[in-house]
Parts: C-alpha cells; structure tokens; sequence
C-alpha cells in the first residue's frame, strides 16, 4: 500500500480542477484504514501554490538549478560589500522573474490564466525559495498548499512554514518530476461532450475560488494599509498635540523673560539710587569724623 506521501504526490500532480474529486475519491478507496482520514484532510492547494508545484515537476532540473543558486548565494553574501549585495538582489530578482514568467506559461498550457496578482506569490515563493534553505527544501516537494514569504534576513516561521505543506514530512521529500502530457491523434468524429456542463460549471467554481483569493488577498492589503493610515495620523496628532504644548510653553518662557527684564531694569534703577544715597551718606559720616578728630586734637592740647 502506498504511504502518504506517495499519494500526496500524485494527488498533488493534478489539476486544481481534479485535485478535490481524486483526493476524495482515493479517500473512499482507503476506507477503514488509517490513511483514508490522512488523505481527505489533504487540502487543495492555493492558485499560486499548485503553479508553483507544476514548475517543480514539469522542470525539476531547472528548479534544483534555481534552488543551488540561491544556497551560494547565501554563503556568498556575508563576506560581501553593500554594493555588491545590491548587485546580488537585482541578479536575483532576474532569476525569479524569468522563472515566474516560465511558471506562468506552463500554467497557461495547462489552461490556466495566471493573473498578476498570483504571478506576485509565484515570484515570493520563489524568492523565499532562494533566501531560506527551508522554504527550498518546501518547494521542492512540490506539496505546497500556499504561497511562501520571506525577505531572508529572518527565518520563516517554522508554524507558518509547516502550515505551507501538505503534511510535515514534506520537507525533504522531492516530487516526482513528470512531462507535460503529449497531445493524441485528432479525433474525426464530433461527439458531444455529456460532461459538458459539470465542466463549465467546475470552470467556474475554480474561477470563483481564485478570484475570491484575490479579492481576499487585496481587502487584507488595504485594511493594512488603512490601519498604518490611522496609526500615522494618530501619532501626527500626538506630536502636533506636543508642538503645541512646546509653543504654549515657549510663549510663557518669553512672556516671563519679559517680566525679568523689567524686574531687571528696575532692580538697577534702585540700586543707581541707593548708589547716590551712599556716596552722600559716606561724604557725611568722613566730615563728621573729621570734625570729631579736630576736636580731640583740640582736647589733648590742653
């Protein structure tokens, strides 16, 4: 019997399209043994994750090429000068983009349209990919669920990095490469399509769900982006709040420097004034003690 990771990997092979049905099917196979509960919390990937777990599979050489890069680089980048380290980025910022660009046409061979929302988490995937050695390991075991996001300067956490997989043996497990189907010999006969409207229908379900992620994706943008609106216009208040305070401070600083100067001015007045009073009063105490010295000259004459 398989193990699930085995049947994770062929589950994981299919459209999105196929991927609930099968999982449920197979599901239903292994009933009343431990795998079948194992199996059907199996969860469908993301838009953005399957398209990444087709480009593992359909160019795993190019992937482990893309992965080997991003391990010297990052043993290349600590004994690296700043400018050189902007070099590095861009380099690598070229990389992704051209194998996001790659993920998408596959992803359209298999008719699917790649919006530029998704492509953005495709790149982040890959970018992660690249910057941290786990989320490598996470990729190529073409078992994502969801897209991944580091800038590398931290680890991703391992609970979120956990949650990315389809199970936790993931991690080091590699996917089994497969080939893009080979188209048969043209079919002469027009024969209606009796699936025809479960088709369409599931066609729009899917549409549904990745439109629904993106719109998900984009309210969680722009409540972040309104909520640092009003922490910045919160603290904008608080600091015009507190110039306010330093103005109304400043202005009784100088209103009583004011007060000083007057209190200074008229200190000085006084003291001019005593000045004068002194030198009269000194001039009066020396001619009465003169006039006292005269006498007592007078006295001891006699």
């Amino acid at each position: 019997m398989a193990d699930l990771l085995e049947i994770a990997d062929e589950l994981y092979a299919l459209s999105l399209g196929e991927f609930t049905p099968a999982r449920d099917a197979r599901a239903k196979e292994l009933k009343g043994t431990p795998l079948a509960a194992q199996v059907k919390a199996l969860r469908k990937p993301s838009t953005a994750a399957w398209v990444v777990d087709l480009l593992v599979r359909r160019e795993a050489a190019q992937v482990d090429q893309v992965l080997n890069v991003g391990a010297a680089l990052r043993e290349a980048q600590q004994a690296m000068s700043a400018g050189e380290l902007r070099t590095l980025t861009k380099q690598r910022r070229q990389v992704t983009a051209a194998v996001t660009t790659q993920a998408r046409r596959l992803a359209q061979d298999e008719g699917l349209r790649v919006t530029e929302a998704v492509a953005e988490q495709v790149e982040a995937t890959l970018t992660a990919a690249m910057v941290d050695a786990e989320c490598g390991r996470a990729v190529r075991s073409g078992l994502l669920v969801s897209a991944l996001r580091t800038t590398g300067i931290e680890p991703m956490d391992p609970a979120d990095l956990a949650s990315a997989i389809a199970v936790p043996e993931a991690l080091g497990f590699a996917a089994t490469p497969r080939e893009a189907p080979r188209p048969g010999p043209p079919d002469l006969h027009v024969v209606p399509d009796p699936d025809k409207a479960v088709k369409a229908r599931a066609a729009a379900d899917e549409r549904l769900a990745a439109a629904t992620e993106e719109y998900d994706a984009a309210l969680a943008a722009h409540e972040d982006a309104g909520a640092e609106v009003d922490r910045l216009a919160a603290r904008a208040l608080q600091l015009q709040a507190e110039i306010d305070e330093l103005r109304r401070r400043l202005s009784d600083l100088e209103e009583q420097s004011d007060d000083l100067d007057e209190e200074v001015a008229e200190a000085e007045e006084v003291r001019d004034g005593t000045g004068a009073e002194l030198r009269t009063a000194t001039a009066e105490r020396d001619a009465a003690q003169a006039a006292r010295d005269r006498l007592d000259d007078r006295l001891s004459d006699r």
